[in-house]
């Protein structure tokens, strides 16, 4: 059981009571008088009700929405023409998308077509690194030209040139290349096409042309900035968009040889060889990896006789696995090229994988077997495999050999000699793979995975933003080298998912409601409850699978995968769940019932999904009043819209990105700006609760001047309505707050494009007229500080033809202190009291020290007690014996819920941290091996500069470093985890009981507080429980057993493949199958070898 501690405190609670429930002891004085409780819940009750409805003005706004009823019209929603409005109006976004792309491929091959290879080409071009770089004498850098600069917000403020664009290269590739100069000098053909583009669709955001040949165009122009190294390590050739453009889905085996002689560099080139192919891989295609020696070896053993979805789960897994290979015994490949095409011949014929390409990754240092026998029956003579052959290492005697496998199964062959080799090498596959398509000149359209190019922009914001690219792939068109289907490159244009998503505007799915998209594999492209990010020390870090979160690991309570089936399967239909919602960071649940409508969009991979809850969540209140009338109202210093909504499109015209959602609405209501395009439908609610809600502010306003010294401690009220108006009043100083970033700066206390605030939310499930108190805990706060205000929240609904909406929430936010203070005026008897007719302690008062009084919430969270420091924490964690006792008699009840995107700290199982300083001959080769290493790089950087650039080492360099980095770093991963929440059982509002502890009984008293979601608390602190444990609120990581593990990993998810392939074309030039030499040996790499063999 997960929830070991909560089982054991049960159990022991059953065996200290003797099995029978808890029982007051009516023939003795039991201490605390539940009377006397009763009438403290009571008159703390009626002083709180009357000071959070008189200050947030409840009342009167409920008054004012009852006045005018009869005027009001409640619509309910239909789910299905919603979201088929929806999707259709992102289709037609995305389709602008696509003839952007369009226009660019068109342009490419033009160019292309025309342009005429020049050997000799002397061309100047921006270099986004070398722009506006100057040397000592104050000359700019050769490719470094001035390059306007500015500041654009519609590229997240970044500095752009909206007219221009321009290179950026990785370090290992030569900018003066004769392949770069004529590839960069023929694109030149793109810049106008660009700024065309993005003029005719203000939407669009980057635009690229990723070269075969390494280069890439990027517009708007920017500067490019190396890491920490100096190294450019961004290669469009290995990013998603240019993999699925180039090539189609593919099938693919990696063949491993760890033999004895693949020790030292070798292996650790083999090693990168297999992690560069892994990073080739997308969604769509299918994986596994056998290394071979003497035997046979499937390198997660789990994963045997099959394929694995190459999404990014397990592709990191892999790398895990190929980093703890070992070079040992004699290589024999044939049984390995024979288990490889068995696993791909099941596969095929099973119809599973991707059903297109299928090939064998061989990576080895070579071999004298005779493959014929082999391929003869396994893949001759319809070649239905092709087979890709990396040679490691700079021996050649078996060039030959391991050429001729390539050459008979329509793969490619290339020799590995560095690490630096690596990148360059493995991309040719893809060459190879994308001819079948560039020789029929099929222009598929691909859309890719939600992603975050955090290696695109480093440094910037905005590489946090998750965004799907669309792209295409470029070909040549010359008659001359049809054959040979040579691959351009790929164009691409970015969509952040947050763009998309505002087509399903928030004021039309209510107040839980959402939208959200999920892939054709059926992993989520966007979803409120889609966490990508984690906290690594105080630096946010997307997780290693962010995306590759499945639809059924955020929709988890779809445990029979309905709506995931038909969401993949392009349907549209809906679907009515009961589903636990997490609010306040997962610390709280709501019990909701959804209905779940869903479609696909047309001409892309994707599914729309919009999520409303029964009830309220499927109306919409509509009113009437007139434009002067509202605008008038509109106009308050205190007002202020949700400026995530969109009112008004304001971030295409560079006049309107300046304005604020008010200003632009107010702008064109007033005819000041008719260019604004508006959602009138919206605007015209924001007026009707402009007007509906203005009377507030002059009764606040008197309220500010006739407040009360007994009330000192109101700080401000505040309401926000469905159409995402909210206003507040101050009744204190802003730096006098305190919580500062209550209303403005604090996510979960304002409407953004995911949610409404959280004291609206809560509100809004609690009975109207009922106060909801919360008290807001800040995670990252020092140990020790304790909150300082608390929120208090009512929902106001209005009724028509038997319709009920929430039109609004109001409230307060107000000091503790006043609170407790409240509290502790209403908790005692005086001291004249009559004890004589009563059963227990008397006069009773919750200061007495034999006392322990809360006030906790719903949830369980203490809102107040006598220690300060237990302010905002769970009871469970304060008094485990008394949440013990509240939870066996059903007062509250624990909700068990889930986490599939959880990060959990592991320990590195891979080598004993105590052995190294246990061990001081293990520490002293440790050091040799690390400085042997650093050699390495030293030679490979200096002995071969007359044969190779030292830009080229870059690569390794960056290889080494993020190698260790990595394992420094490697603190958390992914995995599931289990957590409870607790809600209370709102038909017990009052109950007492002795606890039995052992050696005595502890009696407590519980009583709901009327009108509102607390529960008054009173126990006898003087016996001690602390036999019973914590009931903690701790997730506790979900383990599963090996077996259970393993056919979670094995098991295929229903997908929708892409509707294309590319496999075979009977033009293809398969003569053309590689054969490049390597450098001659060197003394740098005999060390090298050396080095690393001592391992």
């Amino acid at each position: 059981m997960m929830w070991g501690s909560h089982s054991r405190a049960l159990l022991l609670w059953i065996f200290l009571n003797g099995c029978a429930g808890p029982r007051p002891d009516h023939n003795r004085r039991t201490g605390i008088s539940p009377d006397t409780v009763k009438l403290w819940a009571e008159v703390f009750g009626s002083e709180m009700y009357a000071v959070v409805a008189k200050y947030s003005g409840s009342l009167l706004l409920q008054k004012k929405y009852k006045d005018v009823e009869p005027t009001l019209s409640i619509e309910e929603v239909d789910g299905i023409e919603l979201v088929r409005k929806f999707s259709e109006e992102m289709e037609s976004m995305l389709r602008r998308k696509v003839e952007a792309v369009e226009g660019l491929v068109e342009a490419a091959e033009e160019a292309d077509l025309k342009h005429e290879f020049n050997s000799s080409l002397v061309f100047e071009y921006y270099n986004s690194v070398r722009i506006n770089e100057k040397d000592e004498n104050d000359n700019y850098l050769e490719l470094g030209n001035e390059f306007i600069l500015e500041n654009n917000e519609h590229f997240n403020n970044l500095k752009v040139n909206t007219t221009l664009s321009n290179i950026q290269l990785p370090t290992n590739v030569y900018n003066k290349d004769p392949d770069i100069l004529n590839g960069v000098y023929m694109s030149e053909a793109l810049n106008p096409v660009f700024v065309d583009n993005f003029h005719r669709d203000p939407t669009l955001t980057w635009q690229y042309f990723g070269s075969s040949t390494g280069f890439f165009r990027l517009y708007p122009g920017i500067k490019w900035v190396p890491d920490e190294n100096g190294v450019i390590s961004f290669d469009c050739r290995n990013r998603g968009w240019y993999i699925q453009a180039a090539t189609s889905p593919k099938d693919i085996v990696i063949v491993a040889d760890i033999s004895g002689s693949m020790k030292g560099l070798r292996m650790t080139i083999a090693k990168h060889t297999i992690n560069t192919l892994l990073d080739t891989l997308g969604e769509n295609d299918f994986v596994n990896i056998i290394a071979y020696n003497d035997y046979v070896h499937y390198i997660e053993p789990c994963f045997k006789g099959i394929l694995v979805q190459a999404d990014r789960d397990n592709r990191e897994h892999f790398k895990q696995l190929v980093d703890e290979l070992q070079a040992k015994g004699v290589g024999n490949v044939n049984i390995a090229l024979i288990e490889a095409f068995k696993i791909l011949k099941e596969f095929r014929e099973a119809g599973q994988g991707g059903l297109c390409n299928q090939a064998i990754m061989l990576i080895t240092d070579g071999a004298v077997e005779d493959y014929e026998p082999v391929f003869e029956k396994y893949n001759w003579p319809d070649k239905k495999v092709r087979i890709f052959t990396y040679l490691i290492g700079r021996e050649v005697t078996f060039a030959q050999n391991v050429k001729g496998i390539a050459c008979n199964n329509k793969g490619y062959y290339t020799q590995i000699s560095t690490l630096a080799d690596v990148q360059e090498n493995v991309m040719e596959y893809l060459h190879v793979l994308s001819r079948p398509m560039v020789i029929n000149h099929d222009h598929d359209i691909i859309w890719t995975e939600a992603y975050m190019d955090s290696a695109l922009f480093a440094s910037q914001a905005q590489s946090l933003l998750l965004m799907t690219t669309v792209a295409m792939p470029v070909f040549s068109k010359k008659n001359e080298t049809r054959s040979e289907g040579i691959l351009l490159g790929v164009v691409g244009s970015d969509v952040p998912l947050r763009e998309l998503l505002k087509l399903a505007p928030r004021y039309k799915l209510g107040v839980h409601g959402y939208a959200f998209l999920n892939t054709n594999n059926g992993y989520i492209l966007s979803h409120p409850d889609l966490r990508p990010l984690y906290k690594e020390g105080k630096k946010l870090r997307p997780k290693p699978n962010y995306n590759s979160v499945d639809l059924s690991e955020v929709e988890w309570e779809d445990r029979d995968e309905i709506l995931r089936t038909a969401m993949i399967n392009g349907e549209t239909g809906s679907l009515s769940m009961k589903v636990k919602v997490t609010v306040d960071k997962g610390k709280r649940v709501l019990f909701l019932t959804c209905d779940y409508f869903y479609t696909d969009i047309s001409d892309t991979p994707f599914s729309l999904g919009v999520v409303l809850t029964r009830g309220h969540g499927e109306f919409i209140l509509m009113g009437n009043t007139s434009l002067e009338e509202g605008l008038h109202d509109l106009l308050h210093p205190d007002l202020s819209l949700a400026n995530e909504w969109i009112y008004c499109i304001t971030d295409i015209d560079p006049d309107h990105r300046k304005l604020n959602q008010l200003q632009a609405v107010t702008r064109f209501l007033t005819g000041e700006e008719p260019d604004l395009e508006c959602d009138e439908e919206l605007v015209k609610e924001v007026l009707f609760d402009a007007v509906v809600t203005a009377p507030l502010e002059a009764y606040w306003t008197q309220l500010a001047l006739n407040m009360s010294k007994q009330d000192d401690g109101i700080e401000v009220a505040f309401l926000g309505t469905r159409a995402g108006l909210t206003r507040k009043n101050l009744f204190v100083g802003a730096e006098q707050m305190s919580n500062k970033n209550f209303l403005r700066y604090e996510k979960e206390s304002i409407f953004t494009m995911d949610h409404f605030p959280l004291w609206y939310r809560r509100a809004a499930e609690h009975p109207a007229g009922s106060f909801v108190y919360h008290v807001p805990t800040d995670d990252s706060a020092e140990a020790g500080h304790s909150p300082e205000a608390v929120t208090v929240s009512t929902s106001v609904s209005v009724t028509v033809h038997n319709k009920t909406a929430i039109a609004a929430a109001i409230g307060v936010q107000m000091k503790l202190s006043l609170l407790r203070e409240i509290f502790w005026k209403a908790a005692q008897q005086p001291n004249d009291t009559d004890c004589g007719i009563v059963d227990g302690m008397c006069p009773l008062s919750c200061a007495d020290e034999r006392l322990d009084c809360y006030l906790v919430d719903n949830n369980g969270f203490i809102v107040l007690a006598k220690d300060l420091k237990q302010t905002g924490v769970f009871l469970g964690e304060v008094d485990g014996s008394l949440m013990t006792q509240l939870l066996h008699m059903s007062i509250f009840r624990q909700v068990t819920l889930y986490d599939y995107q959880a990060m959990c700290k592991l320990p590195y199982h891979h080598h004993s941290g105590g052995r190294n300083l246990l061990n001081p001959l293990f520490a002293l080769i440790s050091a040799a091996q690390w400085l042997l290493s650093n050699l390495v790089l030293f030679f490979l950087e200096f002995s071969l500069c007359p044969l190779w650039s030292s830009d080229n080492t870059a690569e390794a360099k960056s290889f080494f470093h993020h190698s260790h980095k990595h394992k420094k770093q490697d603190m958390l991963q992914p995995c599931d985890t289990e957590y409870p929440a607790f809600i209370h059982d709102t038909s017990i509002r009052e109950a007492n009981g002795l606890i039995e502890c052992g050696h005595c009984q502890k009696m407590f008293v519980m009583q709901h507080v009327a009108r509102s979601n607390l529960l008054l608390l009173v126990s006898d602190s003087l016996c001690d429980c602390s036999v019973f444990p914590q009931v903690s609120l701790q997730a506790k990581e979900v383990k599963y057993i090996a077996s259970v593990k393993c056919e979670r990993m094995r098991s295929q998810k229903l997908r929708r493949r892409p509707h294309s392939c590319h496999a075979f074309h009977p033009e293809e030039n398969s003569h053309d199958c590689g054969g490049g030499a390597g450098l001659s040996a060197s003394i740098s790499l005999f060390l090298a070898a050396l080095a690393v063999s001592l391992r």
